[in-house]
C-alpha cells in the first residue's frame, strides 16, 4: 500500500512540473504587453521556436534571427517550415515588434521560400512558388484576434508548407549601437479542424500620384466579386505618411455599406468589422484613400519606400471549408463614375491628436525635430537643384591614368566603390560579328584579363578583380543590392550573375554564341537590371533585337514588350538599340537609353506600359547611356555628333519629374569620344566610362569638393582653351600655396646654418684682424663659393631656391608648378583598334521576329 501511494505521489508531481511546463507558453496567448523599444530580449532567451500545450494545438514563434539592417528601407525574410506534415490551422497572431525599429511586417505562407539561408534579402523574393499573406502588421498594432471556429489553413497536401517572414525596416537610425533585431510573429496553430477557413482580400492603388502641395486626391480601387459567399471580420489600412483616410465599402444594387473606416496614422491594427458584412457573387468591393501632398515639392508615387505612398486595404473573411479560397487580390478600379456616389464620411479625414502623432512617428521629440530638420534639407536640396546646383570633373581623381581596355560598362556596389567593366585586349571592330550577328573571332578565346575591378571612389585604388577566361566582348554592368555582379556580352549572347567572390556565374541566360529572338535567346544584349524590391531581372535586347525582357529572380521568362523603330517618326515602345538601364523602384519604373533614336523612355515594371518619353535637341541623334538618383535626378551622356551637326557629346543632369536639363558637363582633362556608360551616386558623385578612350571620368558638385574646377555649361559647352587656361589657373594656384608653405619650412631650417656660417665668418675675420700683415680680411675661395652661393647669381640677396638647387639630390618640389594633366597620348595616337563598330549610325540588319 505504501508503495502504491509513492508511485501516486511521484506521478501527481509529474503531472504538476508539467501543467507548469506549459504554463509559460501558453500566457504567450493570454498577454499582450505594449513596449516602446524593440524585442529583441525576447528571442534570446530560447531557442525552440515550437511549442507544445496540449494534444493538438502548438505555439510557433517566427522571429528575425538577431539582425543588424545597414541601410534605410531594407526589407529582409526569413522562413520557418511547418513542424508537421499534416493539415493544421492558425487560430492566433500575437507580434513582437515596435515601430521604433520596424515600418511593417508582412507573413506569408507557400510551398517553396526564395532561400534556404538563415535570412536574405527580399529583393530576391518571398517564395519561388505563389504565396499567400496570412498577416500583416504596423505601427505598434495590438494582436489581432480571429472569430471561435475560424483559421487559416496550412500543411496538408494541398496548403501551404512554409512561413515566410518579411520585415521591413525604414529608418534605421535606431540601430547606429548596432544592436541586433529579432521582430517577428508567434503563431498559435491547432490539429482540430475549423469549420470555417479564414482568408485574405488585398485592395491595393498601383498608379497613383500625388502632386506637390495638392490638397486632396483620391485613390479609388473596385473590383467585382465573382466567387462562393464569403464572410468579413477585420480590416486594416495602410498608408505612408501623406495618408489621411481610408474607407473600404460593399456596394450592392447602388447601395453603399461600410465595411471599416480609419486612420492610417493610428496603429495599423486589424480592427473588427462593427456590424457583419457578406459578399456574394456579383457584388462590388470598393475603397478610397485620401491624401495630401501639402510639404512635398516633388510628385509621390506609389512605392516600397519609405518616401513613397501606398494605398492598401486589406480584409479578413472567411469562407465555408469547402469553397475556401486563401488569397484574394484587386488593383483596378472596374467602375470610376460610381464613386461619384461614395458616402461622404469617406472624404472626411480623421483627426489624430497631436500626442498620438507623435508616437506614430517617433517616440522622442527629437526624432520629430529630425524629420523637420530632413523636409528643411530636402527644399534646401530643391532650391541648389532648381537655382545653382551643377558638377564639374575632378581633377585630382588618379583614375584617368588606369590602364584599361574598351571600358563598356560602370556600376556601384552597396559600399559604393566603383565597379568598371572593361574588354581588356579584345576591340569590338568591323571583324567581330557577321551579317547574322555571329561572332567571328572565337579563335583568339576568351579574355585573359580579369574584366571586372573594383577602385576606391576616392584614390582609385584597386580594391579588388574577377571575370578572366569568362568574356569575349563586354558590354552592359549592374550591380544588385547584394552585391553580384550582373553583366551582359554581345559576343556570347548571353547574361551572368556573378558572386563577388564566386570564380563561376551563379546564373547564365542565353545560349553562348547563338544569337536569336526567342524566350531563350538574345541578340547582342545590352544592359541588365535588377529590381531591389522584387529581385526581378531586365534585359535590355539589344544590337539585333529591339525589346525589354523580364524574368523571376531565378532567371525564368516572365514577359517582353518592345518592338522595331518604324519608319518616320518613332513612336512609344518602338526601339533602335535600346542600350541602357535605370531603375526607378521607389516609382516602379524602368528608363531605357534608346540610342539610336536619341531619347529616354520610361515603362512600368510590372506591365511595361510606356509611361513618358524624354527627349531634348542637345542630345543629338544618339543617347548612349543613364543613370538614376534617388530623390529625383536623372544623368546621361550622348554620343559625336554627326558631321555638320552642331550638337556637342556631353553629360546631361535632368529633373526627372520634369524632364528639364538642369545641368551639362564635360572633362577637363582628355575629352570625350565615345562615351558609354554614366552611373551616379545619391551624393551626386557621377563617373563616366569611354570605350574609345578607354578611360572612366569622375565628376562631383562643385559646391561639395573644393579640388573641382567648375565647368558649368549653360547653355554650350565653353572652348576648349578657354577650359584649359580655368585648369592651369587652378594648378598654379594649388602650386604657389603648396610652394608658400615649403618656402616657410625651408627658411626655419636654414637659420640655425645662416647663424653658424656667420659665426664662422666673424672668427676669421677676427683671427686676420688680430695675426694679419695688412689689417684687412680677405675671405678666402671656400668662403667666396659660400657666400656666392647665399647671394645667388647676378643678386646680392640671398636665393634660397638656387642655394638648394646646387645641392644633389635636391628636388625643385615646392618652387615649381606640379602638373597634374594626365598624358594625352592616348588621345593622339592613331590606333586602329580603338574604334568601335557599335559607333556605326547606319540601321542594322533586320532581327527575326520574336517567337
Amino acid at each position: 500500500m505504501a508503495g502504491f501511494i509513492n508511485n501516486l505521489l511521484i506521478l501527481l508531481l509529474l503531472f504538476q512540473n508539467i501543467c507548469l511546463g506549459f504554463r509559460s507558453p501558453l500566457s504567450v496567448f493570454k498577454r499582450y504587453k505594449d513596449t516602446s523599444r524593440s524585442l529583441s530580449s525576447e528571442c534570446l532567451g530560447s531557442d525552440q521556436t515550437v511549442i507544445s500545450f496540449g494534444l493538438s494545438d502548438f505555439a510557433l514563434d517566427i522571429r528575425m534571427p538577431a539582425v543588424t539592417p545597414k541601410q534605410s528601407d531594407t526589407y529582409l525574410c526569413m522562413s520557418v517550415p511547418l513542424p508537421v506534415d499534416d493539415e493544421a490551422y492558425v487560430v492566433d497572431f500575437k507580434p513582437h515588434a515596435s515601430m521604433d525599429t520596424v515600418h511593417h511586417m508582412l507573413l506569408f505562407g507557400c510551398n517553396e521560400p526564395s532561400s534556404t539561408e538563415n535570412y536574405w534579402d527580399c529583393d530576391e523574393g518571398t517564395c519561388k512558388d505563389k504565396s499567400n499573406i496570412l498577416y500583416a502588421w504596423a505601427r505598434n498594432a495590438p494582436p489581432t484576434r480571429l472569430p471561435k471556429g475560424v483559421g487559416f489553413r496550412v500543411g496538408g497536401e494541398t496548403a501551404n508548407r512554409y512561413f515566410v517572414l518579411q520585415v521591413h525596416y525604414g529608418d534605421v537610425s535606431a540601430f547606429k549601437d548596432k544592436h541586433k533585431d529579432c521582430s517577428g510573429v508567434t503563431l498559435h496553430l491547432t490539429h482540430q479542424k475549423q469549420p470555417l477557413i479564414a482568408g485574405m482580400y488585398l485592395m491595393m492603388s498601383v498608379n497613383t500620384v500625388i502632386p506637390p502641395g495638392k490638397k486632396v486626391i483620391d485613390a479609388d480601387i473596385a473590383c467585382h466579386y465573382k466567387r462562393s459567399p464569403m464572410h468579413l471580420f477585420a480590416y486594416r489600412v495602410h498608408t505612408h505618411r501623406l495618408g489621411k483616410v481610408v474607407s473600404g465599402y460593399r456596394v450592392r444594387n447602388g447601395q453603399w455599406t461600410l465595411i471599416g473606416r480609419q486612420s492610417p496614422q493610428l496603429p495599423q491594427a486589424f480592427y473588427p468589422v462593427k456590424y457583419p458584412v457578406d459578399i456574394s457573387y456579383d457584388d462590388i468591393l470598393a475603397a478610397r484613400c485620401v491624401f495630401s501632398g501639402e510639404g512635398r515639392t516633388t510628385e509621390t508615387h506609389i512605392g516600397g519606400t519609405a518616401n513613397d505612398e501606398m494605398c492598401n486595404f486589406y480584409i479578413m473573411y472567411y469562407m465555408e471549408a469547402k469553397h475556401a479560397v486563401s488569397y484574394m487580390t484587386c488593383t483596378q478600379n472596374a467602375n470610376p463614375e460610381m464613386f461619384r456616389n461614395i458616402p461622404q464620411e469617406a472624404n472626411i479625414p480623421i483627426s489624430v491628436k497631436s500626442d498620438v502623432l507623435k508616437m506614430m512617428h517617433g517616440h522622442h521629440e527629437e526624432t520629430k525635430d529630425s524629420d523637420a530638420t530632413s523636409l528643411l534639407q530636402q527644399d534646401k536640396k530643391e532650391e541648389i537643384l532648381d537655382d545653382d546646383f551643377h558638377i564639374a570633373e575632378a581633377v585630382e581623381w588618379p583614375g584617368l591614368d588606369l590602364k584599361l581596355g574598351q571600358v563598356s560598362g560602370l556600376a556601384l556596389d552597396p559600399e559604393n566603390n566603383l565597379v568598371v567593366f572593361h574588354r581588356g585586349d579584345h576591340v569590338w571592330d568591323v571583324n567581330s560579328f557577321d551579317s547574322k550577328f555571329v561572332y567571328q573571332q572565337r579563335g583568339l578565346g576568351p579574355i585573359e584579363q580579369n574584366t571586372i575591378i573594383v577602385l576606391n571612389p576616392s584614390n582609385a585604388k584597386l580594391l579588388h578583380s574577377t571575370g578572366k577566361s569568362l568574356f569575349y566582348l563586354p558590354h552592359g554592368l549592374s550591380v544588385d543590392k547584394n552585391g553580384n555582379y550582373w553583366v551582359t556580352d554581345v559576343a556570347l549572347h548571353q547574361v551572368f550573375k556573378l558572386g563577388a567572390n564566386e570564380k563561376e556565374p551563379l546564373l547564365i541566360l542565353g545560349v553562348a554564341l547563338q544569337p536569336g529572338s526567342d524566350k531563350n535567346h538574345f541578340c547582342q544584349p545590352t544592359d541588365v537590371a535588377v529590381d531591389p524590391i522584387t529581385g526581378s531581372i531586365y534585359v535590355s535586347d539589344g544590337y539585333c533585337n529591339s525589346r525589354i525582357i523580364q524574368f523571376s529572380p531565378n532567371g525564368l521568362y516572365v514577359m517582353q514588350w518592345g518592338e522595331e523603330t518604324s519608319l518616320g517618326r518613332s513612336r512609344p515602345g518602338q526601339f533602335h538599340i535600346p542600350h541602357s538601364l535605370a531603375l526607378i523602384p521607389d516609382l516602379s519604373q524602368l528608363c531605357v537609353a534608346d540610342r539610336e533614336n536619341g531619347r529616354i523612355q520610361c515603362f512600368k515594371l510590372e506591365t511595361g506600359e510606356f509611361t513618358r518619353e524624354i527627349k531634348h535637341k542637345a542630345f543629338g541623334r544618339e543617347l548612349f547611356a543613364v543613370s538614376y538618383v534617388p530623390g529625383g535626378l536623372l544623368f546621361a551622356v550622348n554620343g559625336m555628333p554627326y558631321p555638320g551637326e552642331a550638337e556637342s557629346v556631353q553629360g546631361f543632369v535632368m529633373n526627372f519629374s520634369t524632364g528639364e536639363i538642369i545641368d551639362t558637363f564635360i572633362p577637363l582633362r582628355k575629352s570625350f569620344e565615345m562615351p558609354h556608360d554614366i552611373i551616379a551616386s545619391e551624393d551626386r558623385t557621377v563617373f563616366v566610362g569611354d570605350v574609345h578612350a578607354k578611360t572612366v571620368w569622375k565628376f562631383a558638385s562643385a559646391e561639395k569638393s573644393e579640388p573641382i574646377v567648375e565647368a558649368r555649361l549653360k547653355n554650350k559647352p565653353k572652348s576648349t582653351d578657354s577650359l584649359k587656361n580655368m585648369d592651369k589657373q587652378h594648378l598654379v594656384q594649388q602650386a604657389s600655396t603648396t610652394g608658400a608653405s615649403f618656402v616657410l619650412i625651408t627658411t626655419l631650417l636654414v637659420i640655425p646654418v645662416v647663424v653658424l656660417l656667420a659665426i664662422l665668418v666673424f672668427i676669421r675675420w677676427r683671427k686676420t684682424t688680430v695675426y694679419g700683415a695688412d689689417g684687412e680680411h680677405k675671405p678666402d675661395s671656400s668662403s667666396r663659393r659660400i657666400l656666392g652661393r647665399l647671394r645667388g647669381k647676378g643678386s646680392s640677396g640671398i636665393n634660397l631656391g638656387n642655394f638648394f638647387a646646387n645641392h644633389k639630390g635636391y628636388s625643385r618640389k615646392g618652387f615649381d608648378r606640379l602638373s597634374t594633366e594626365g598624358s594625352d597620348q592616348e588621345k593622339d595616337e592613331d590606333d586602329g583598334t580603338d574604334s568601335e563598330e557599335e559607333c556605326s549610325a547606319s540601321p542594322l540588319p533586320p532581327a527575326p521576329s520574336s517567337s
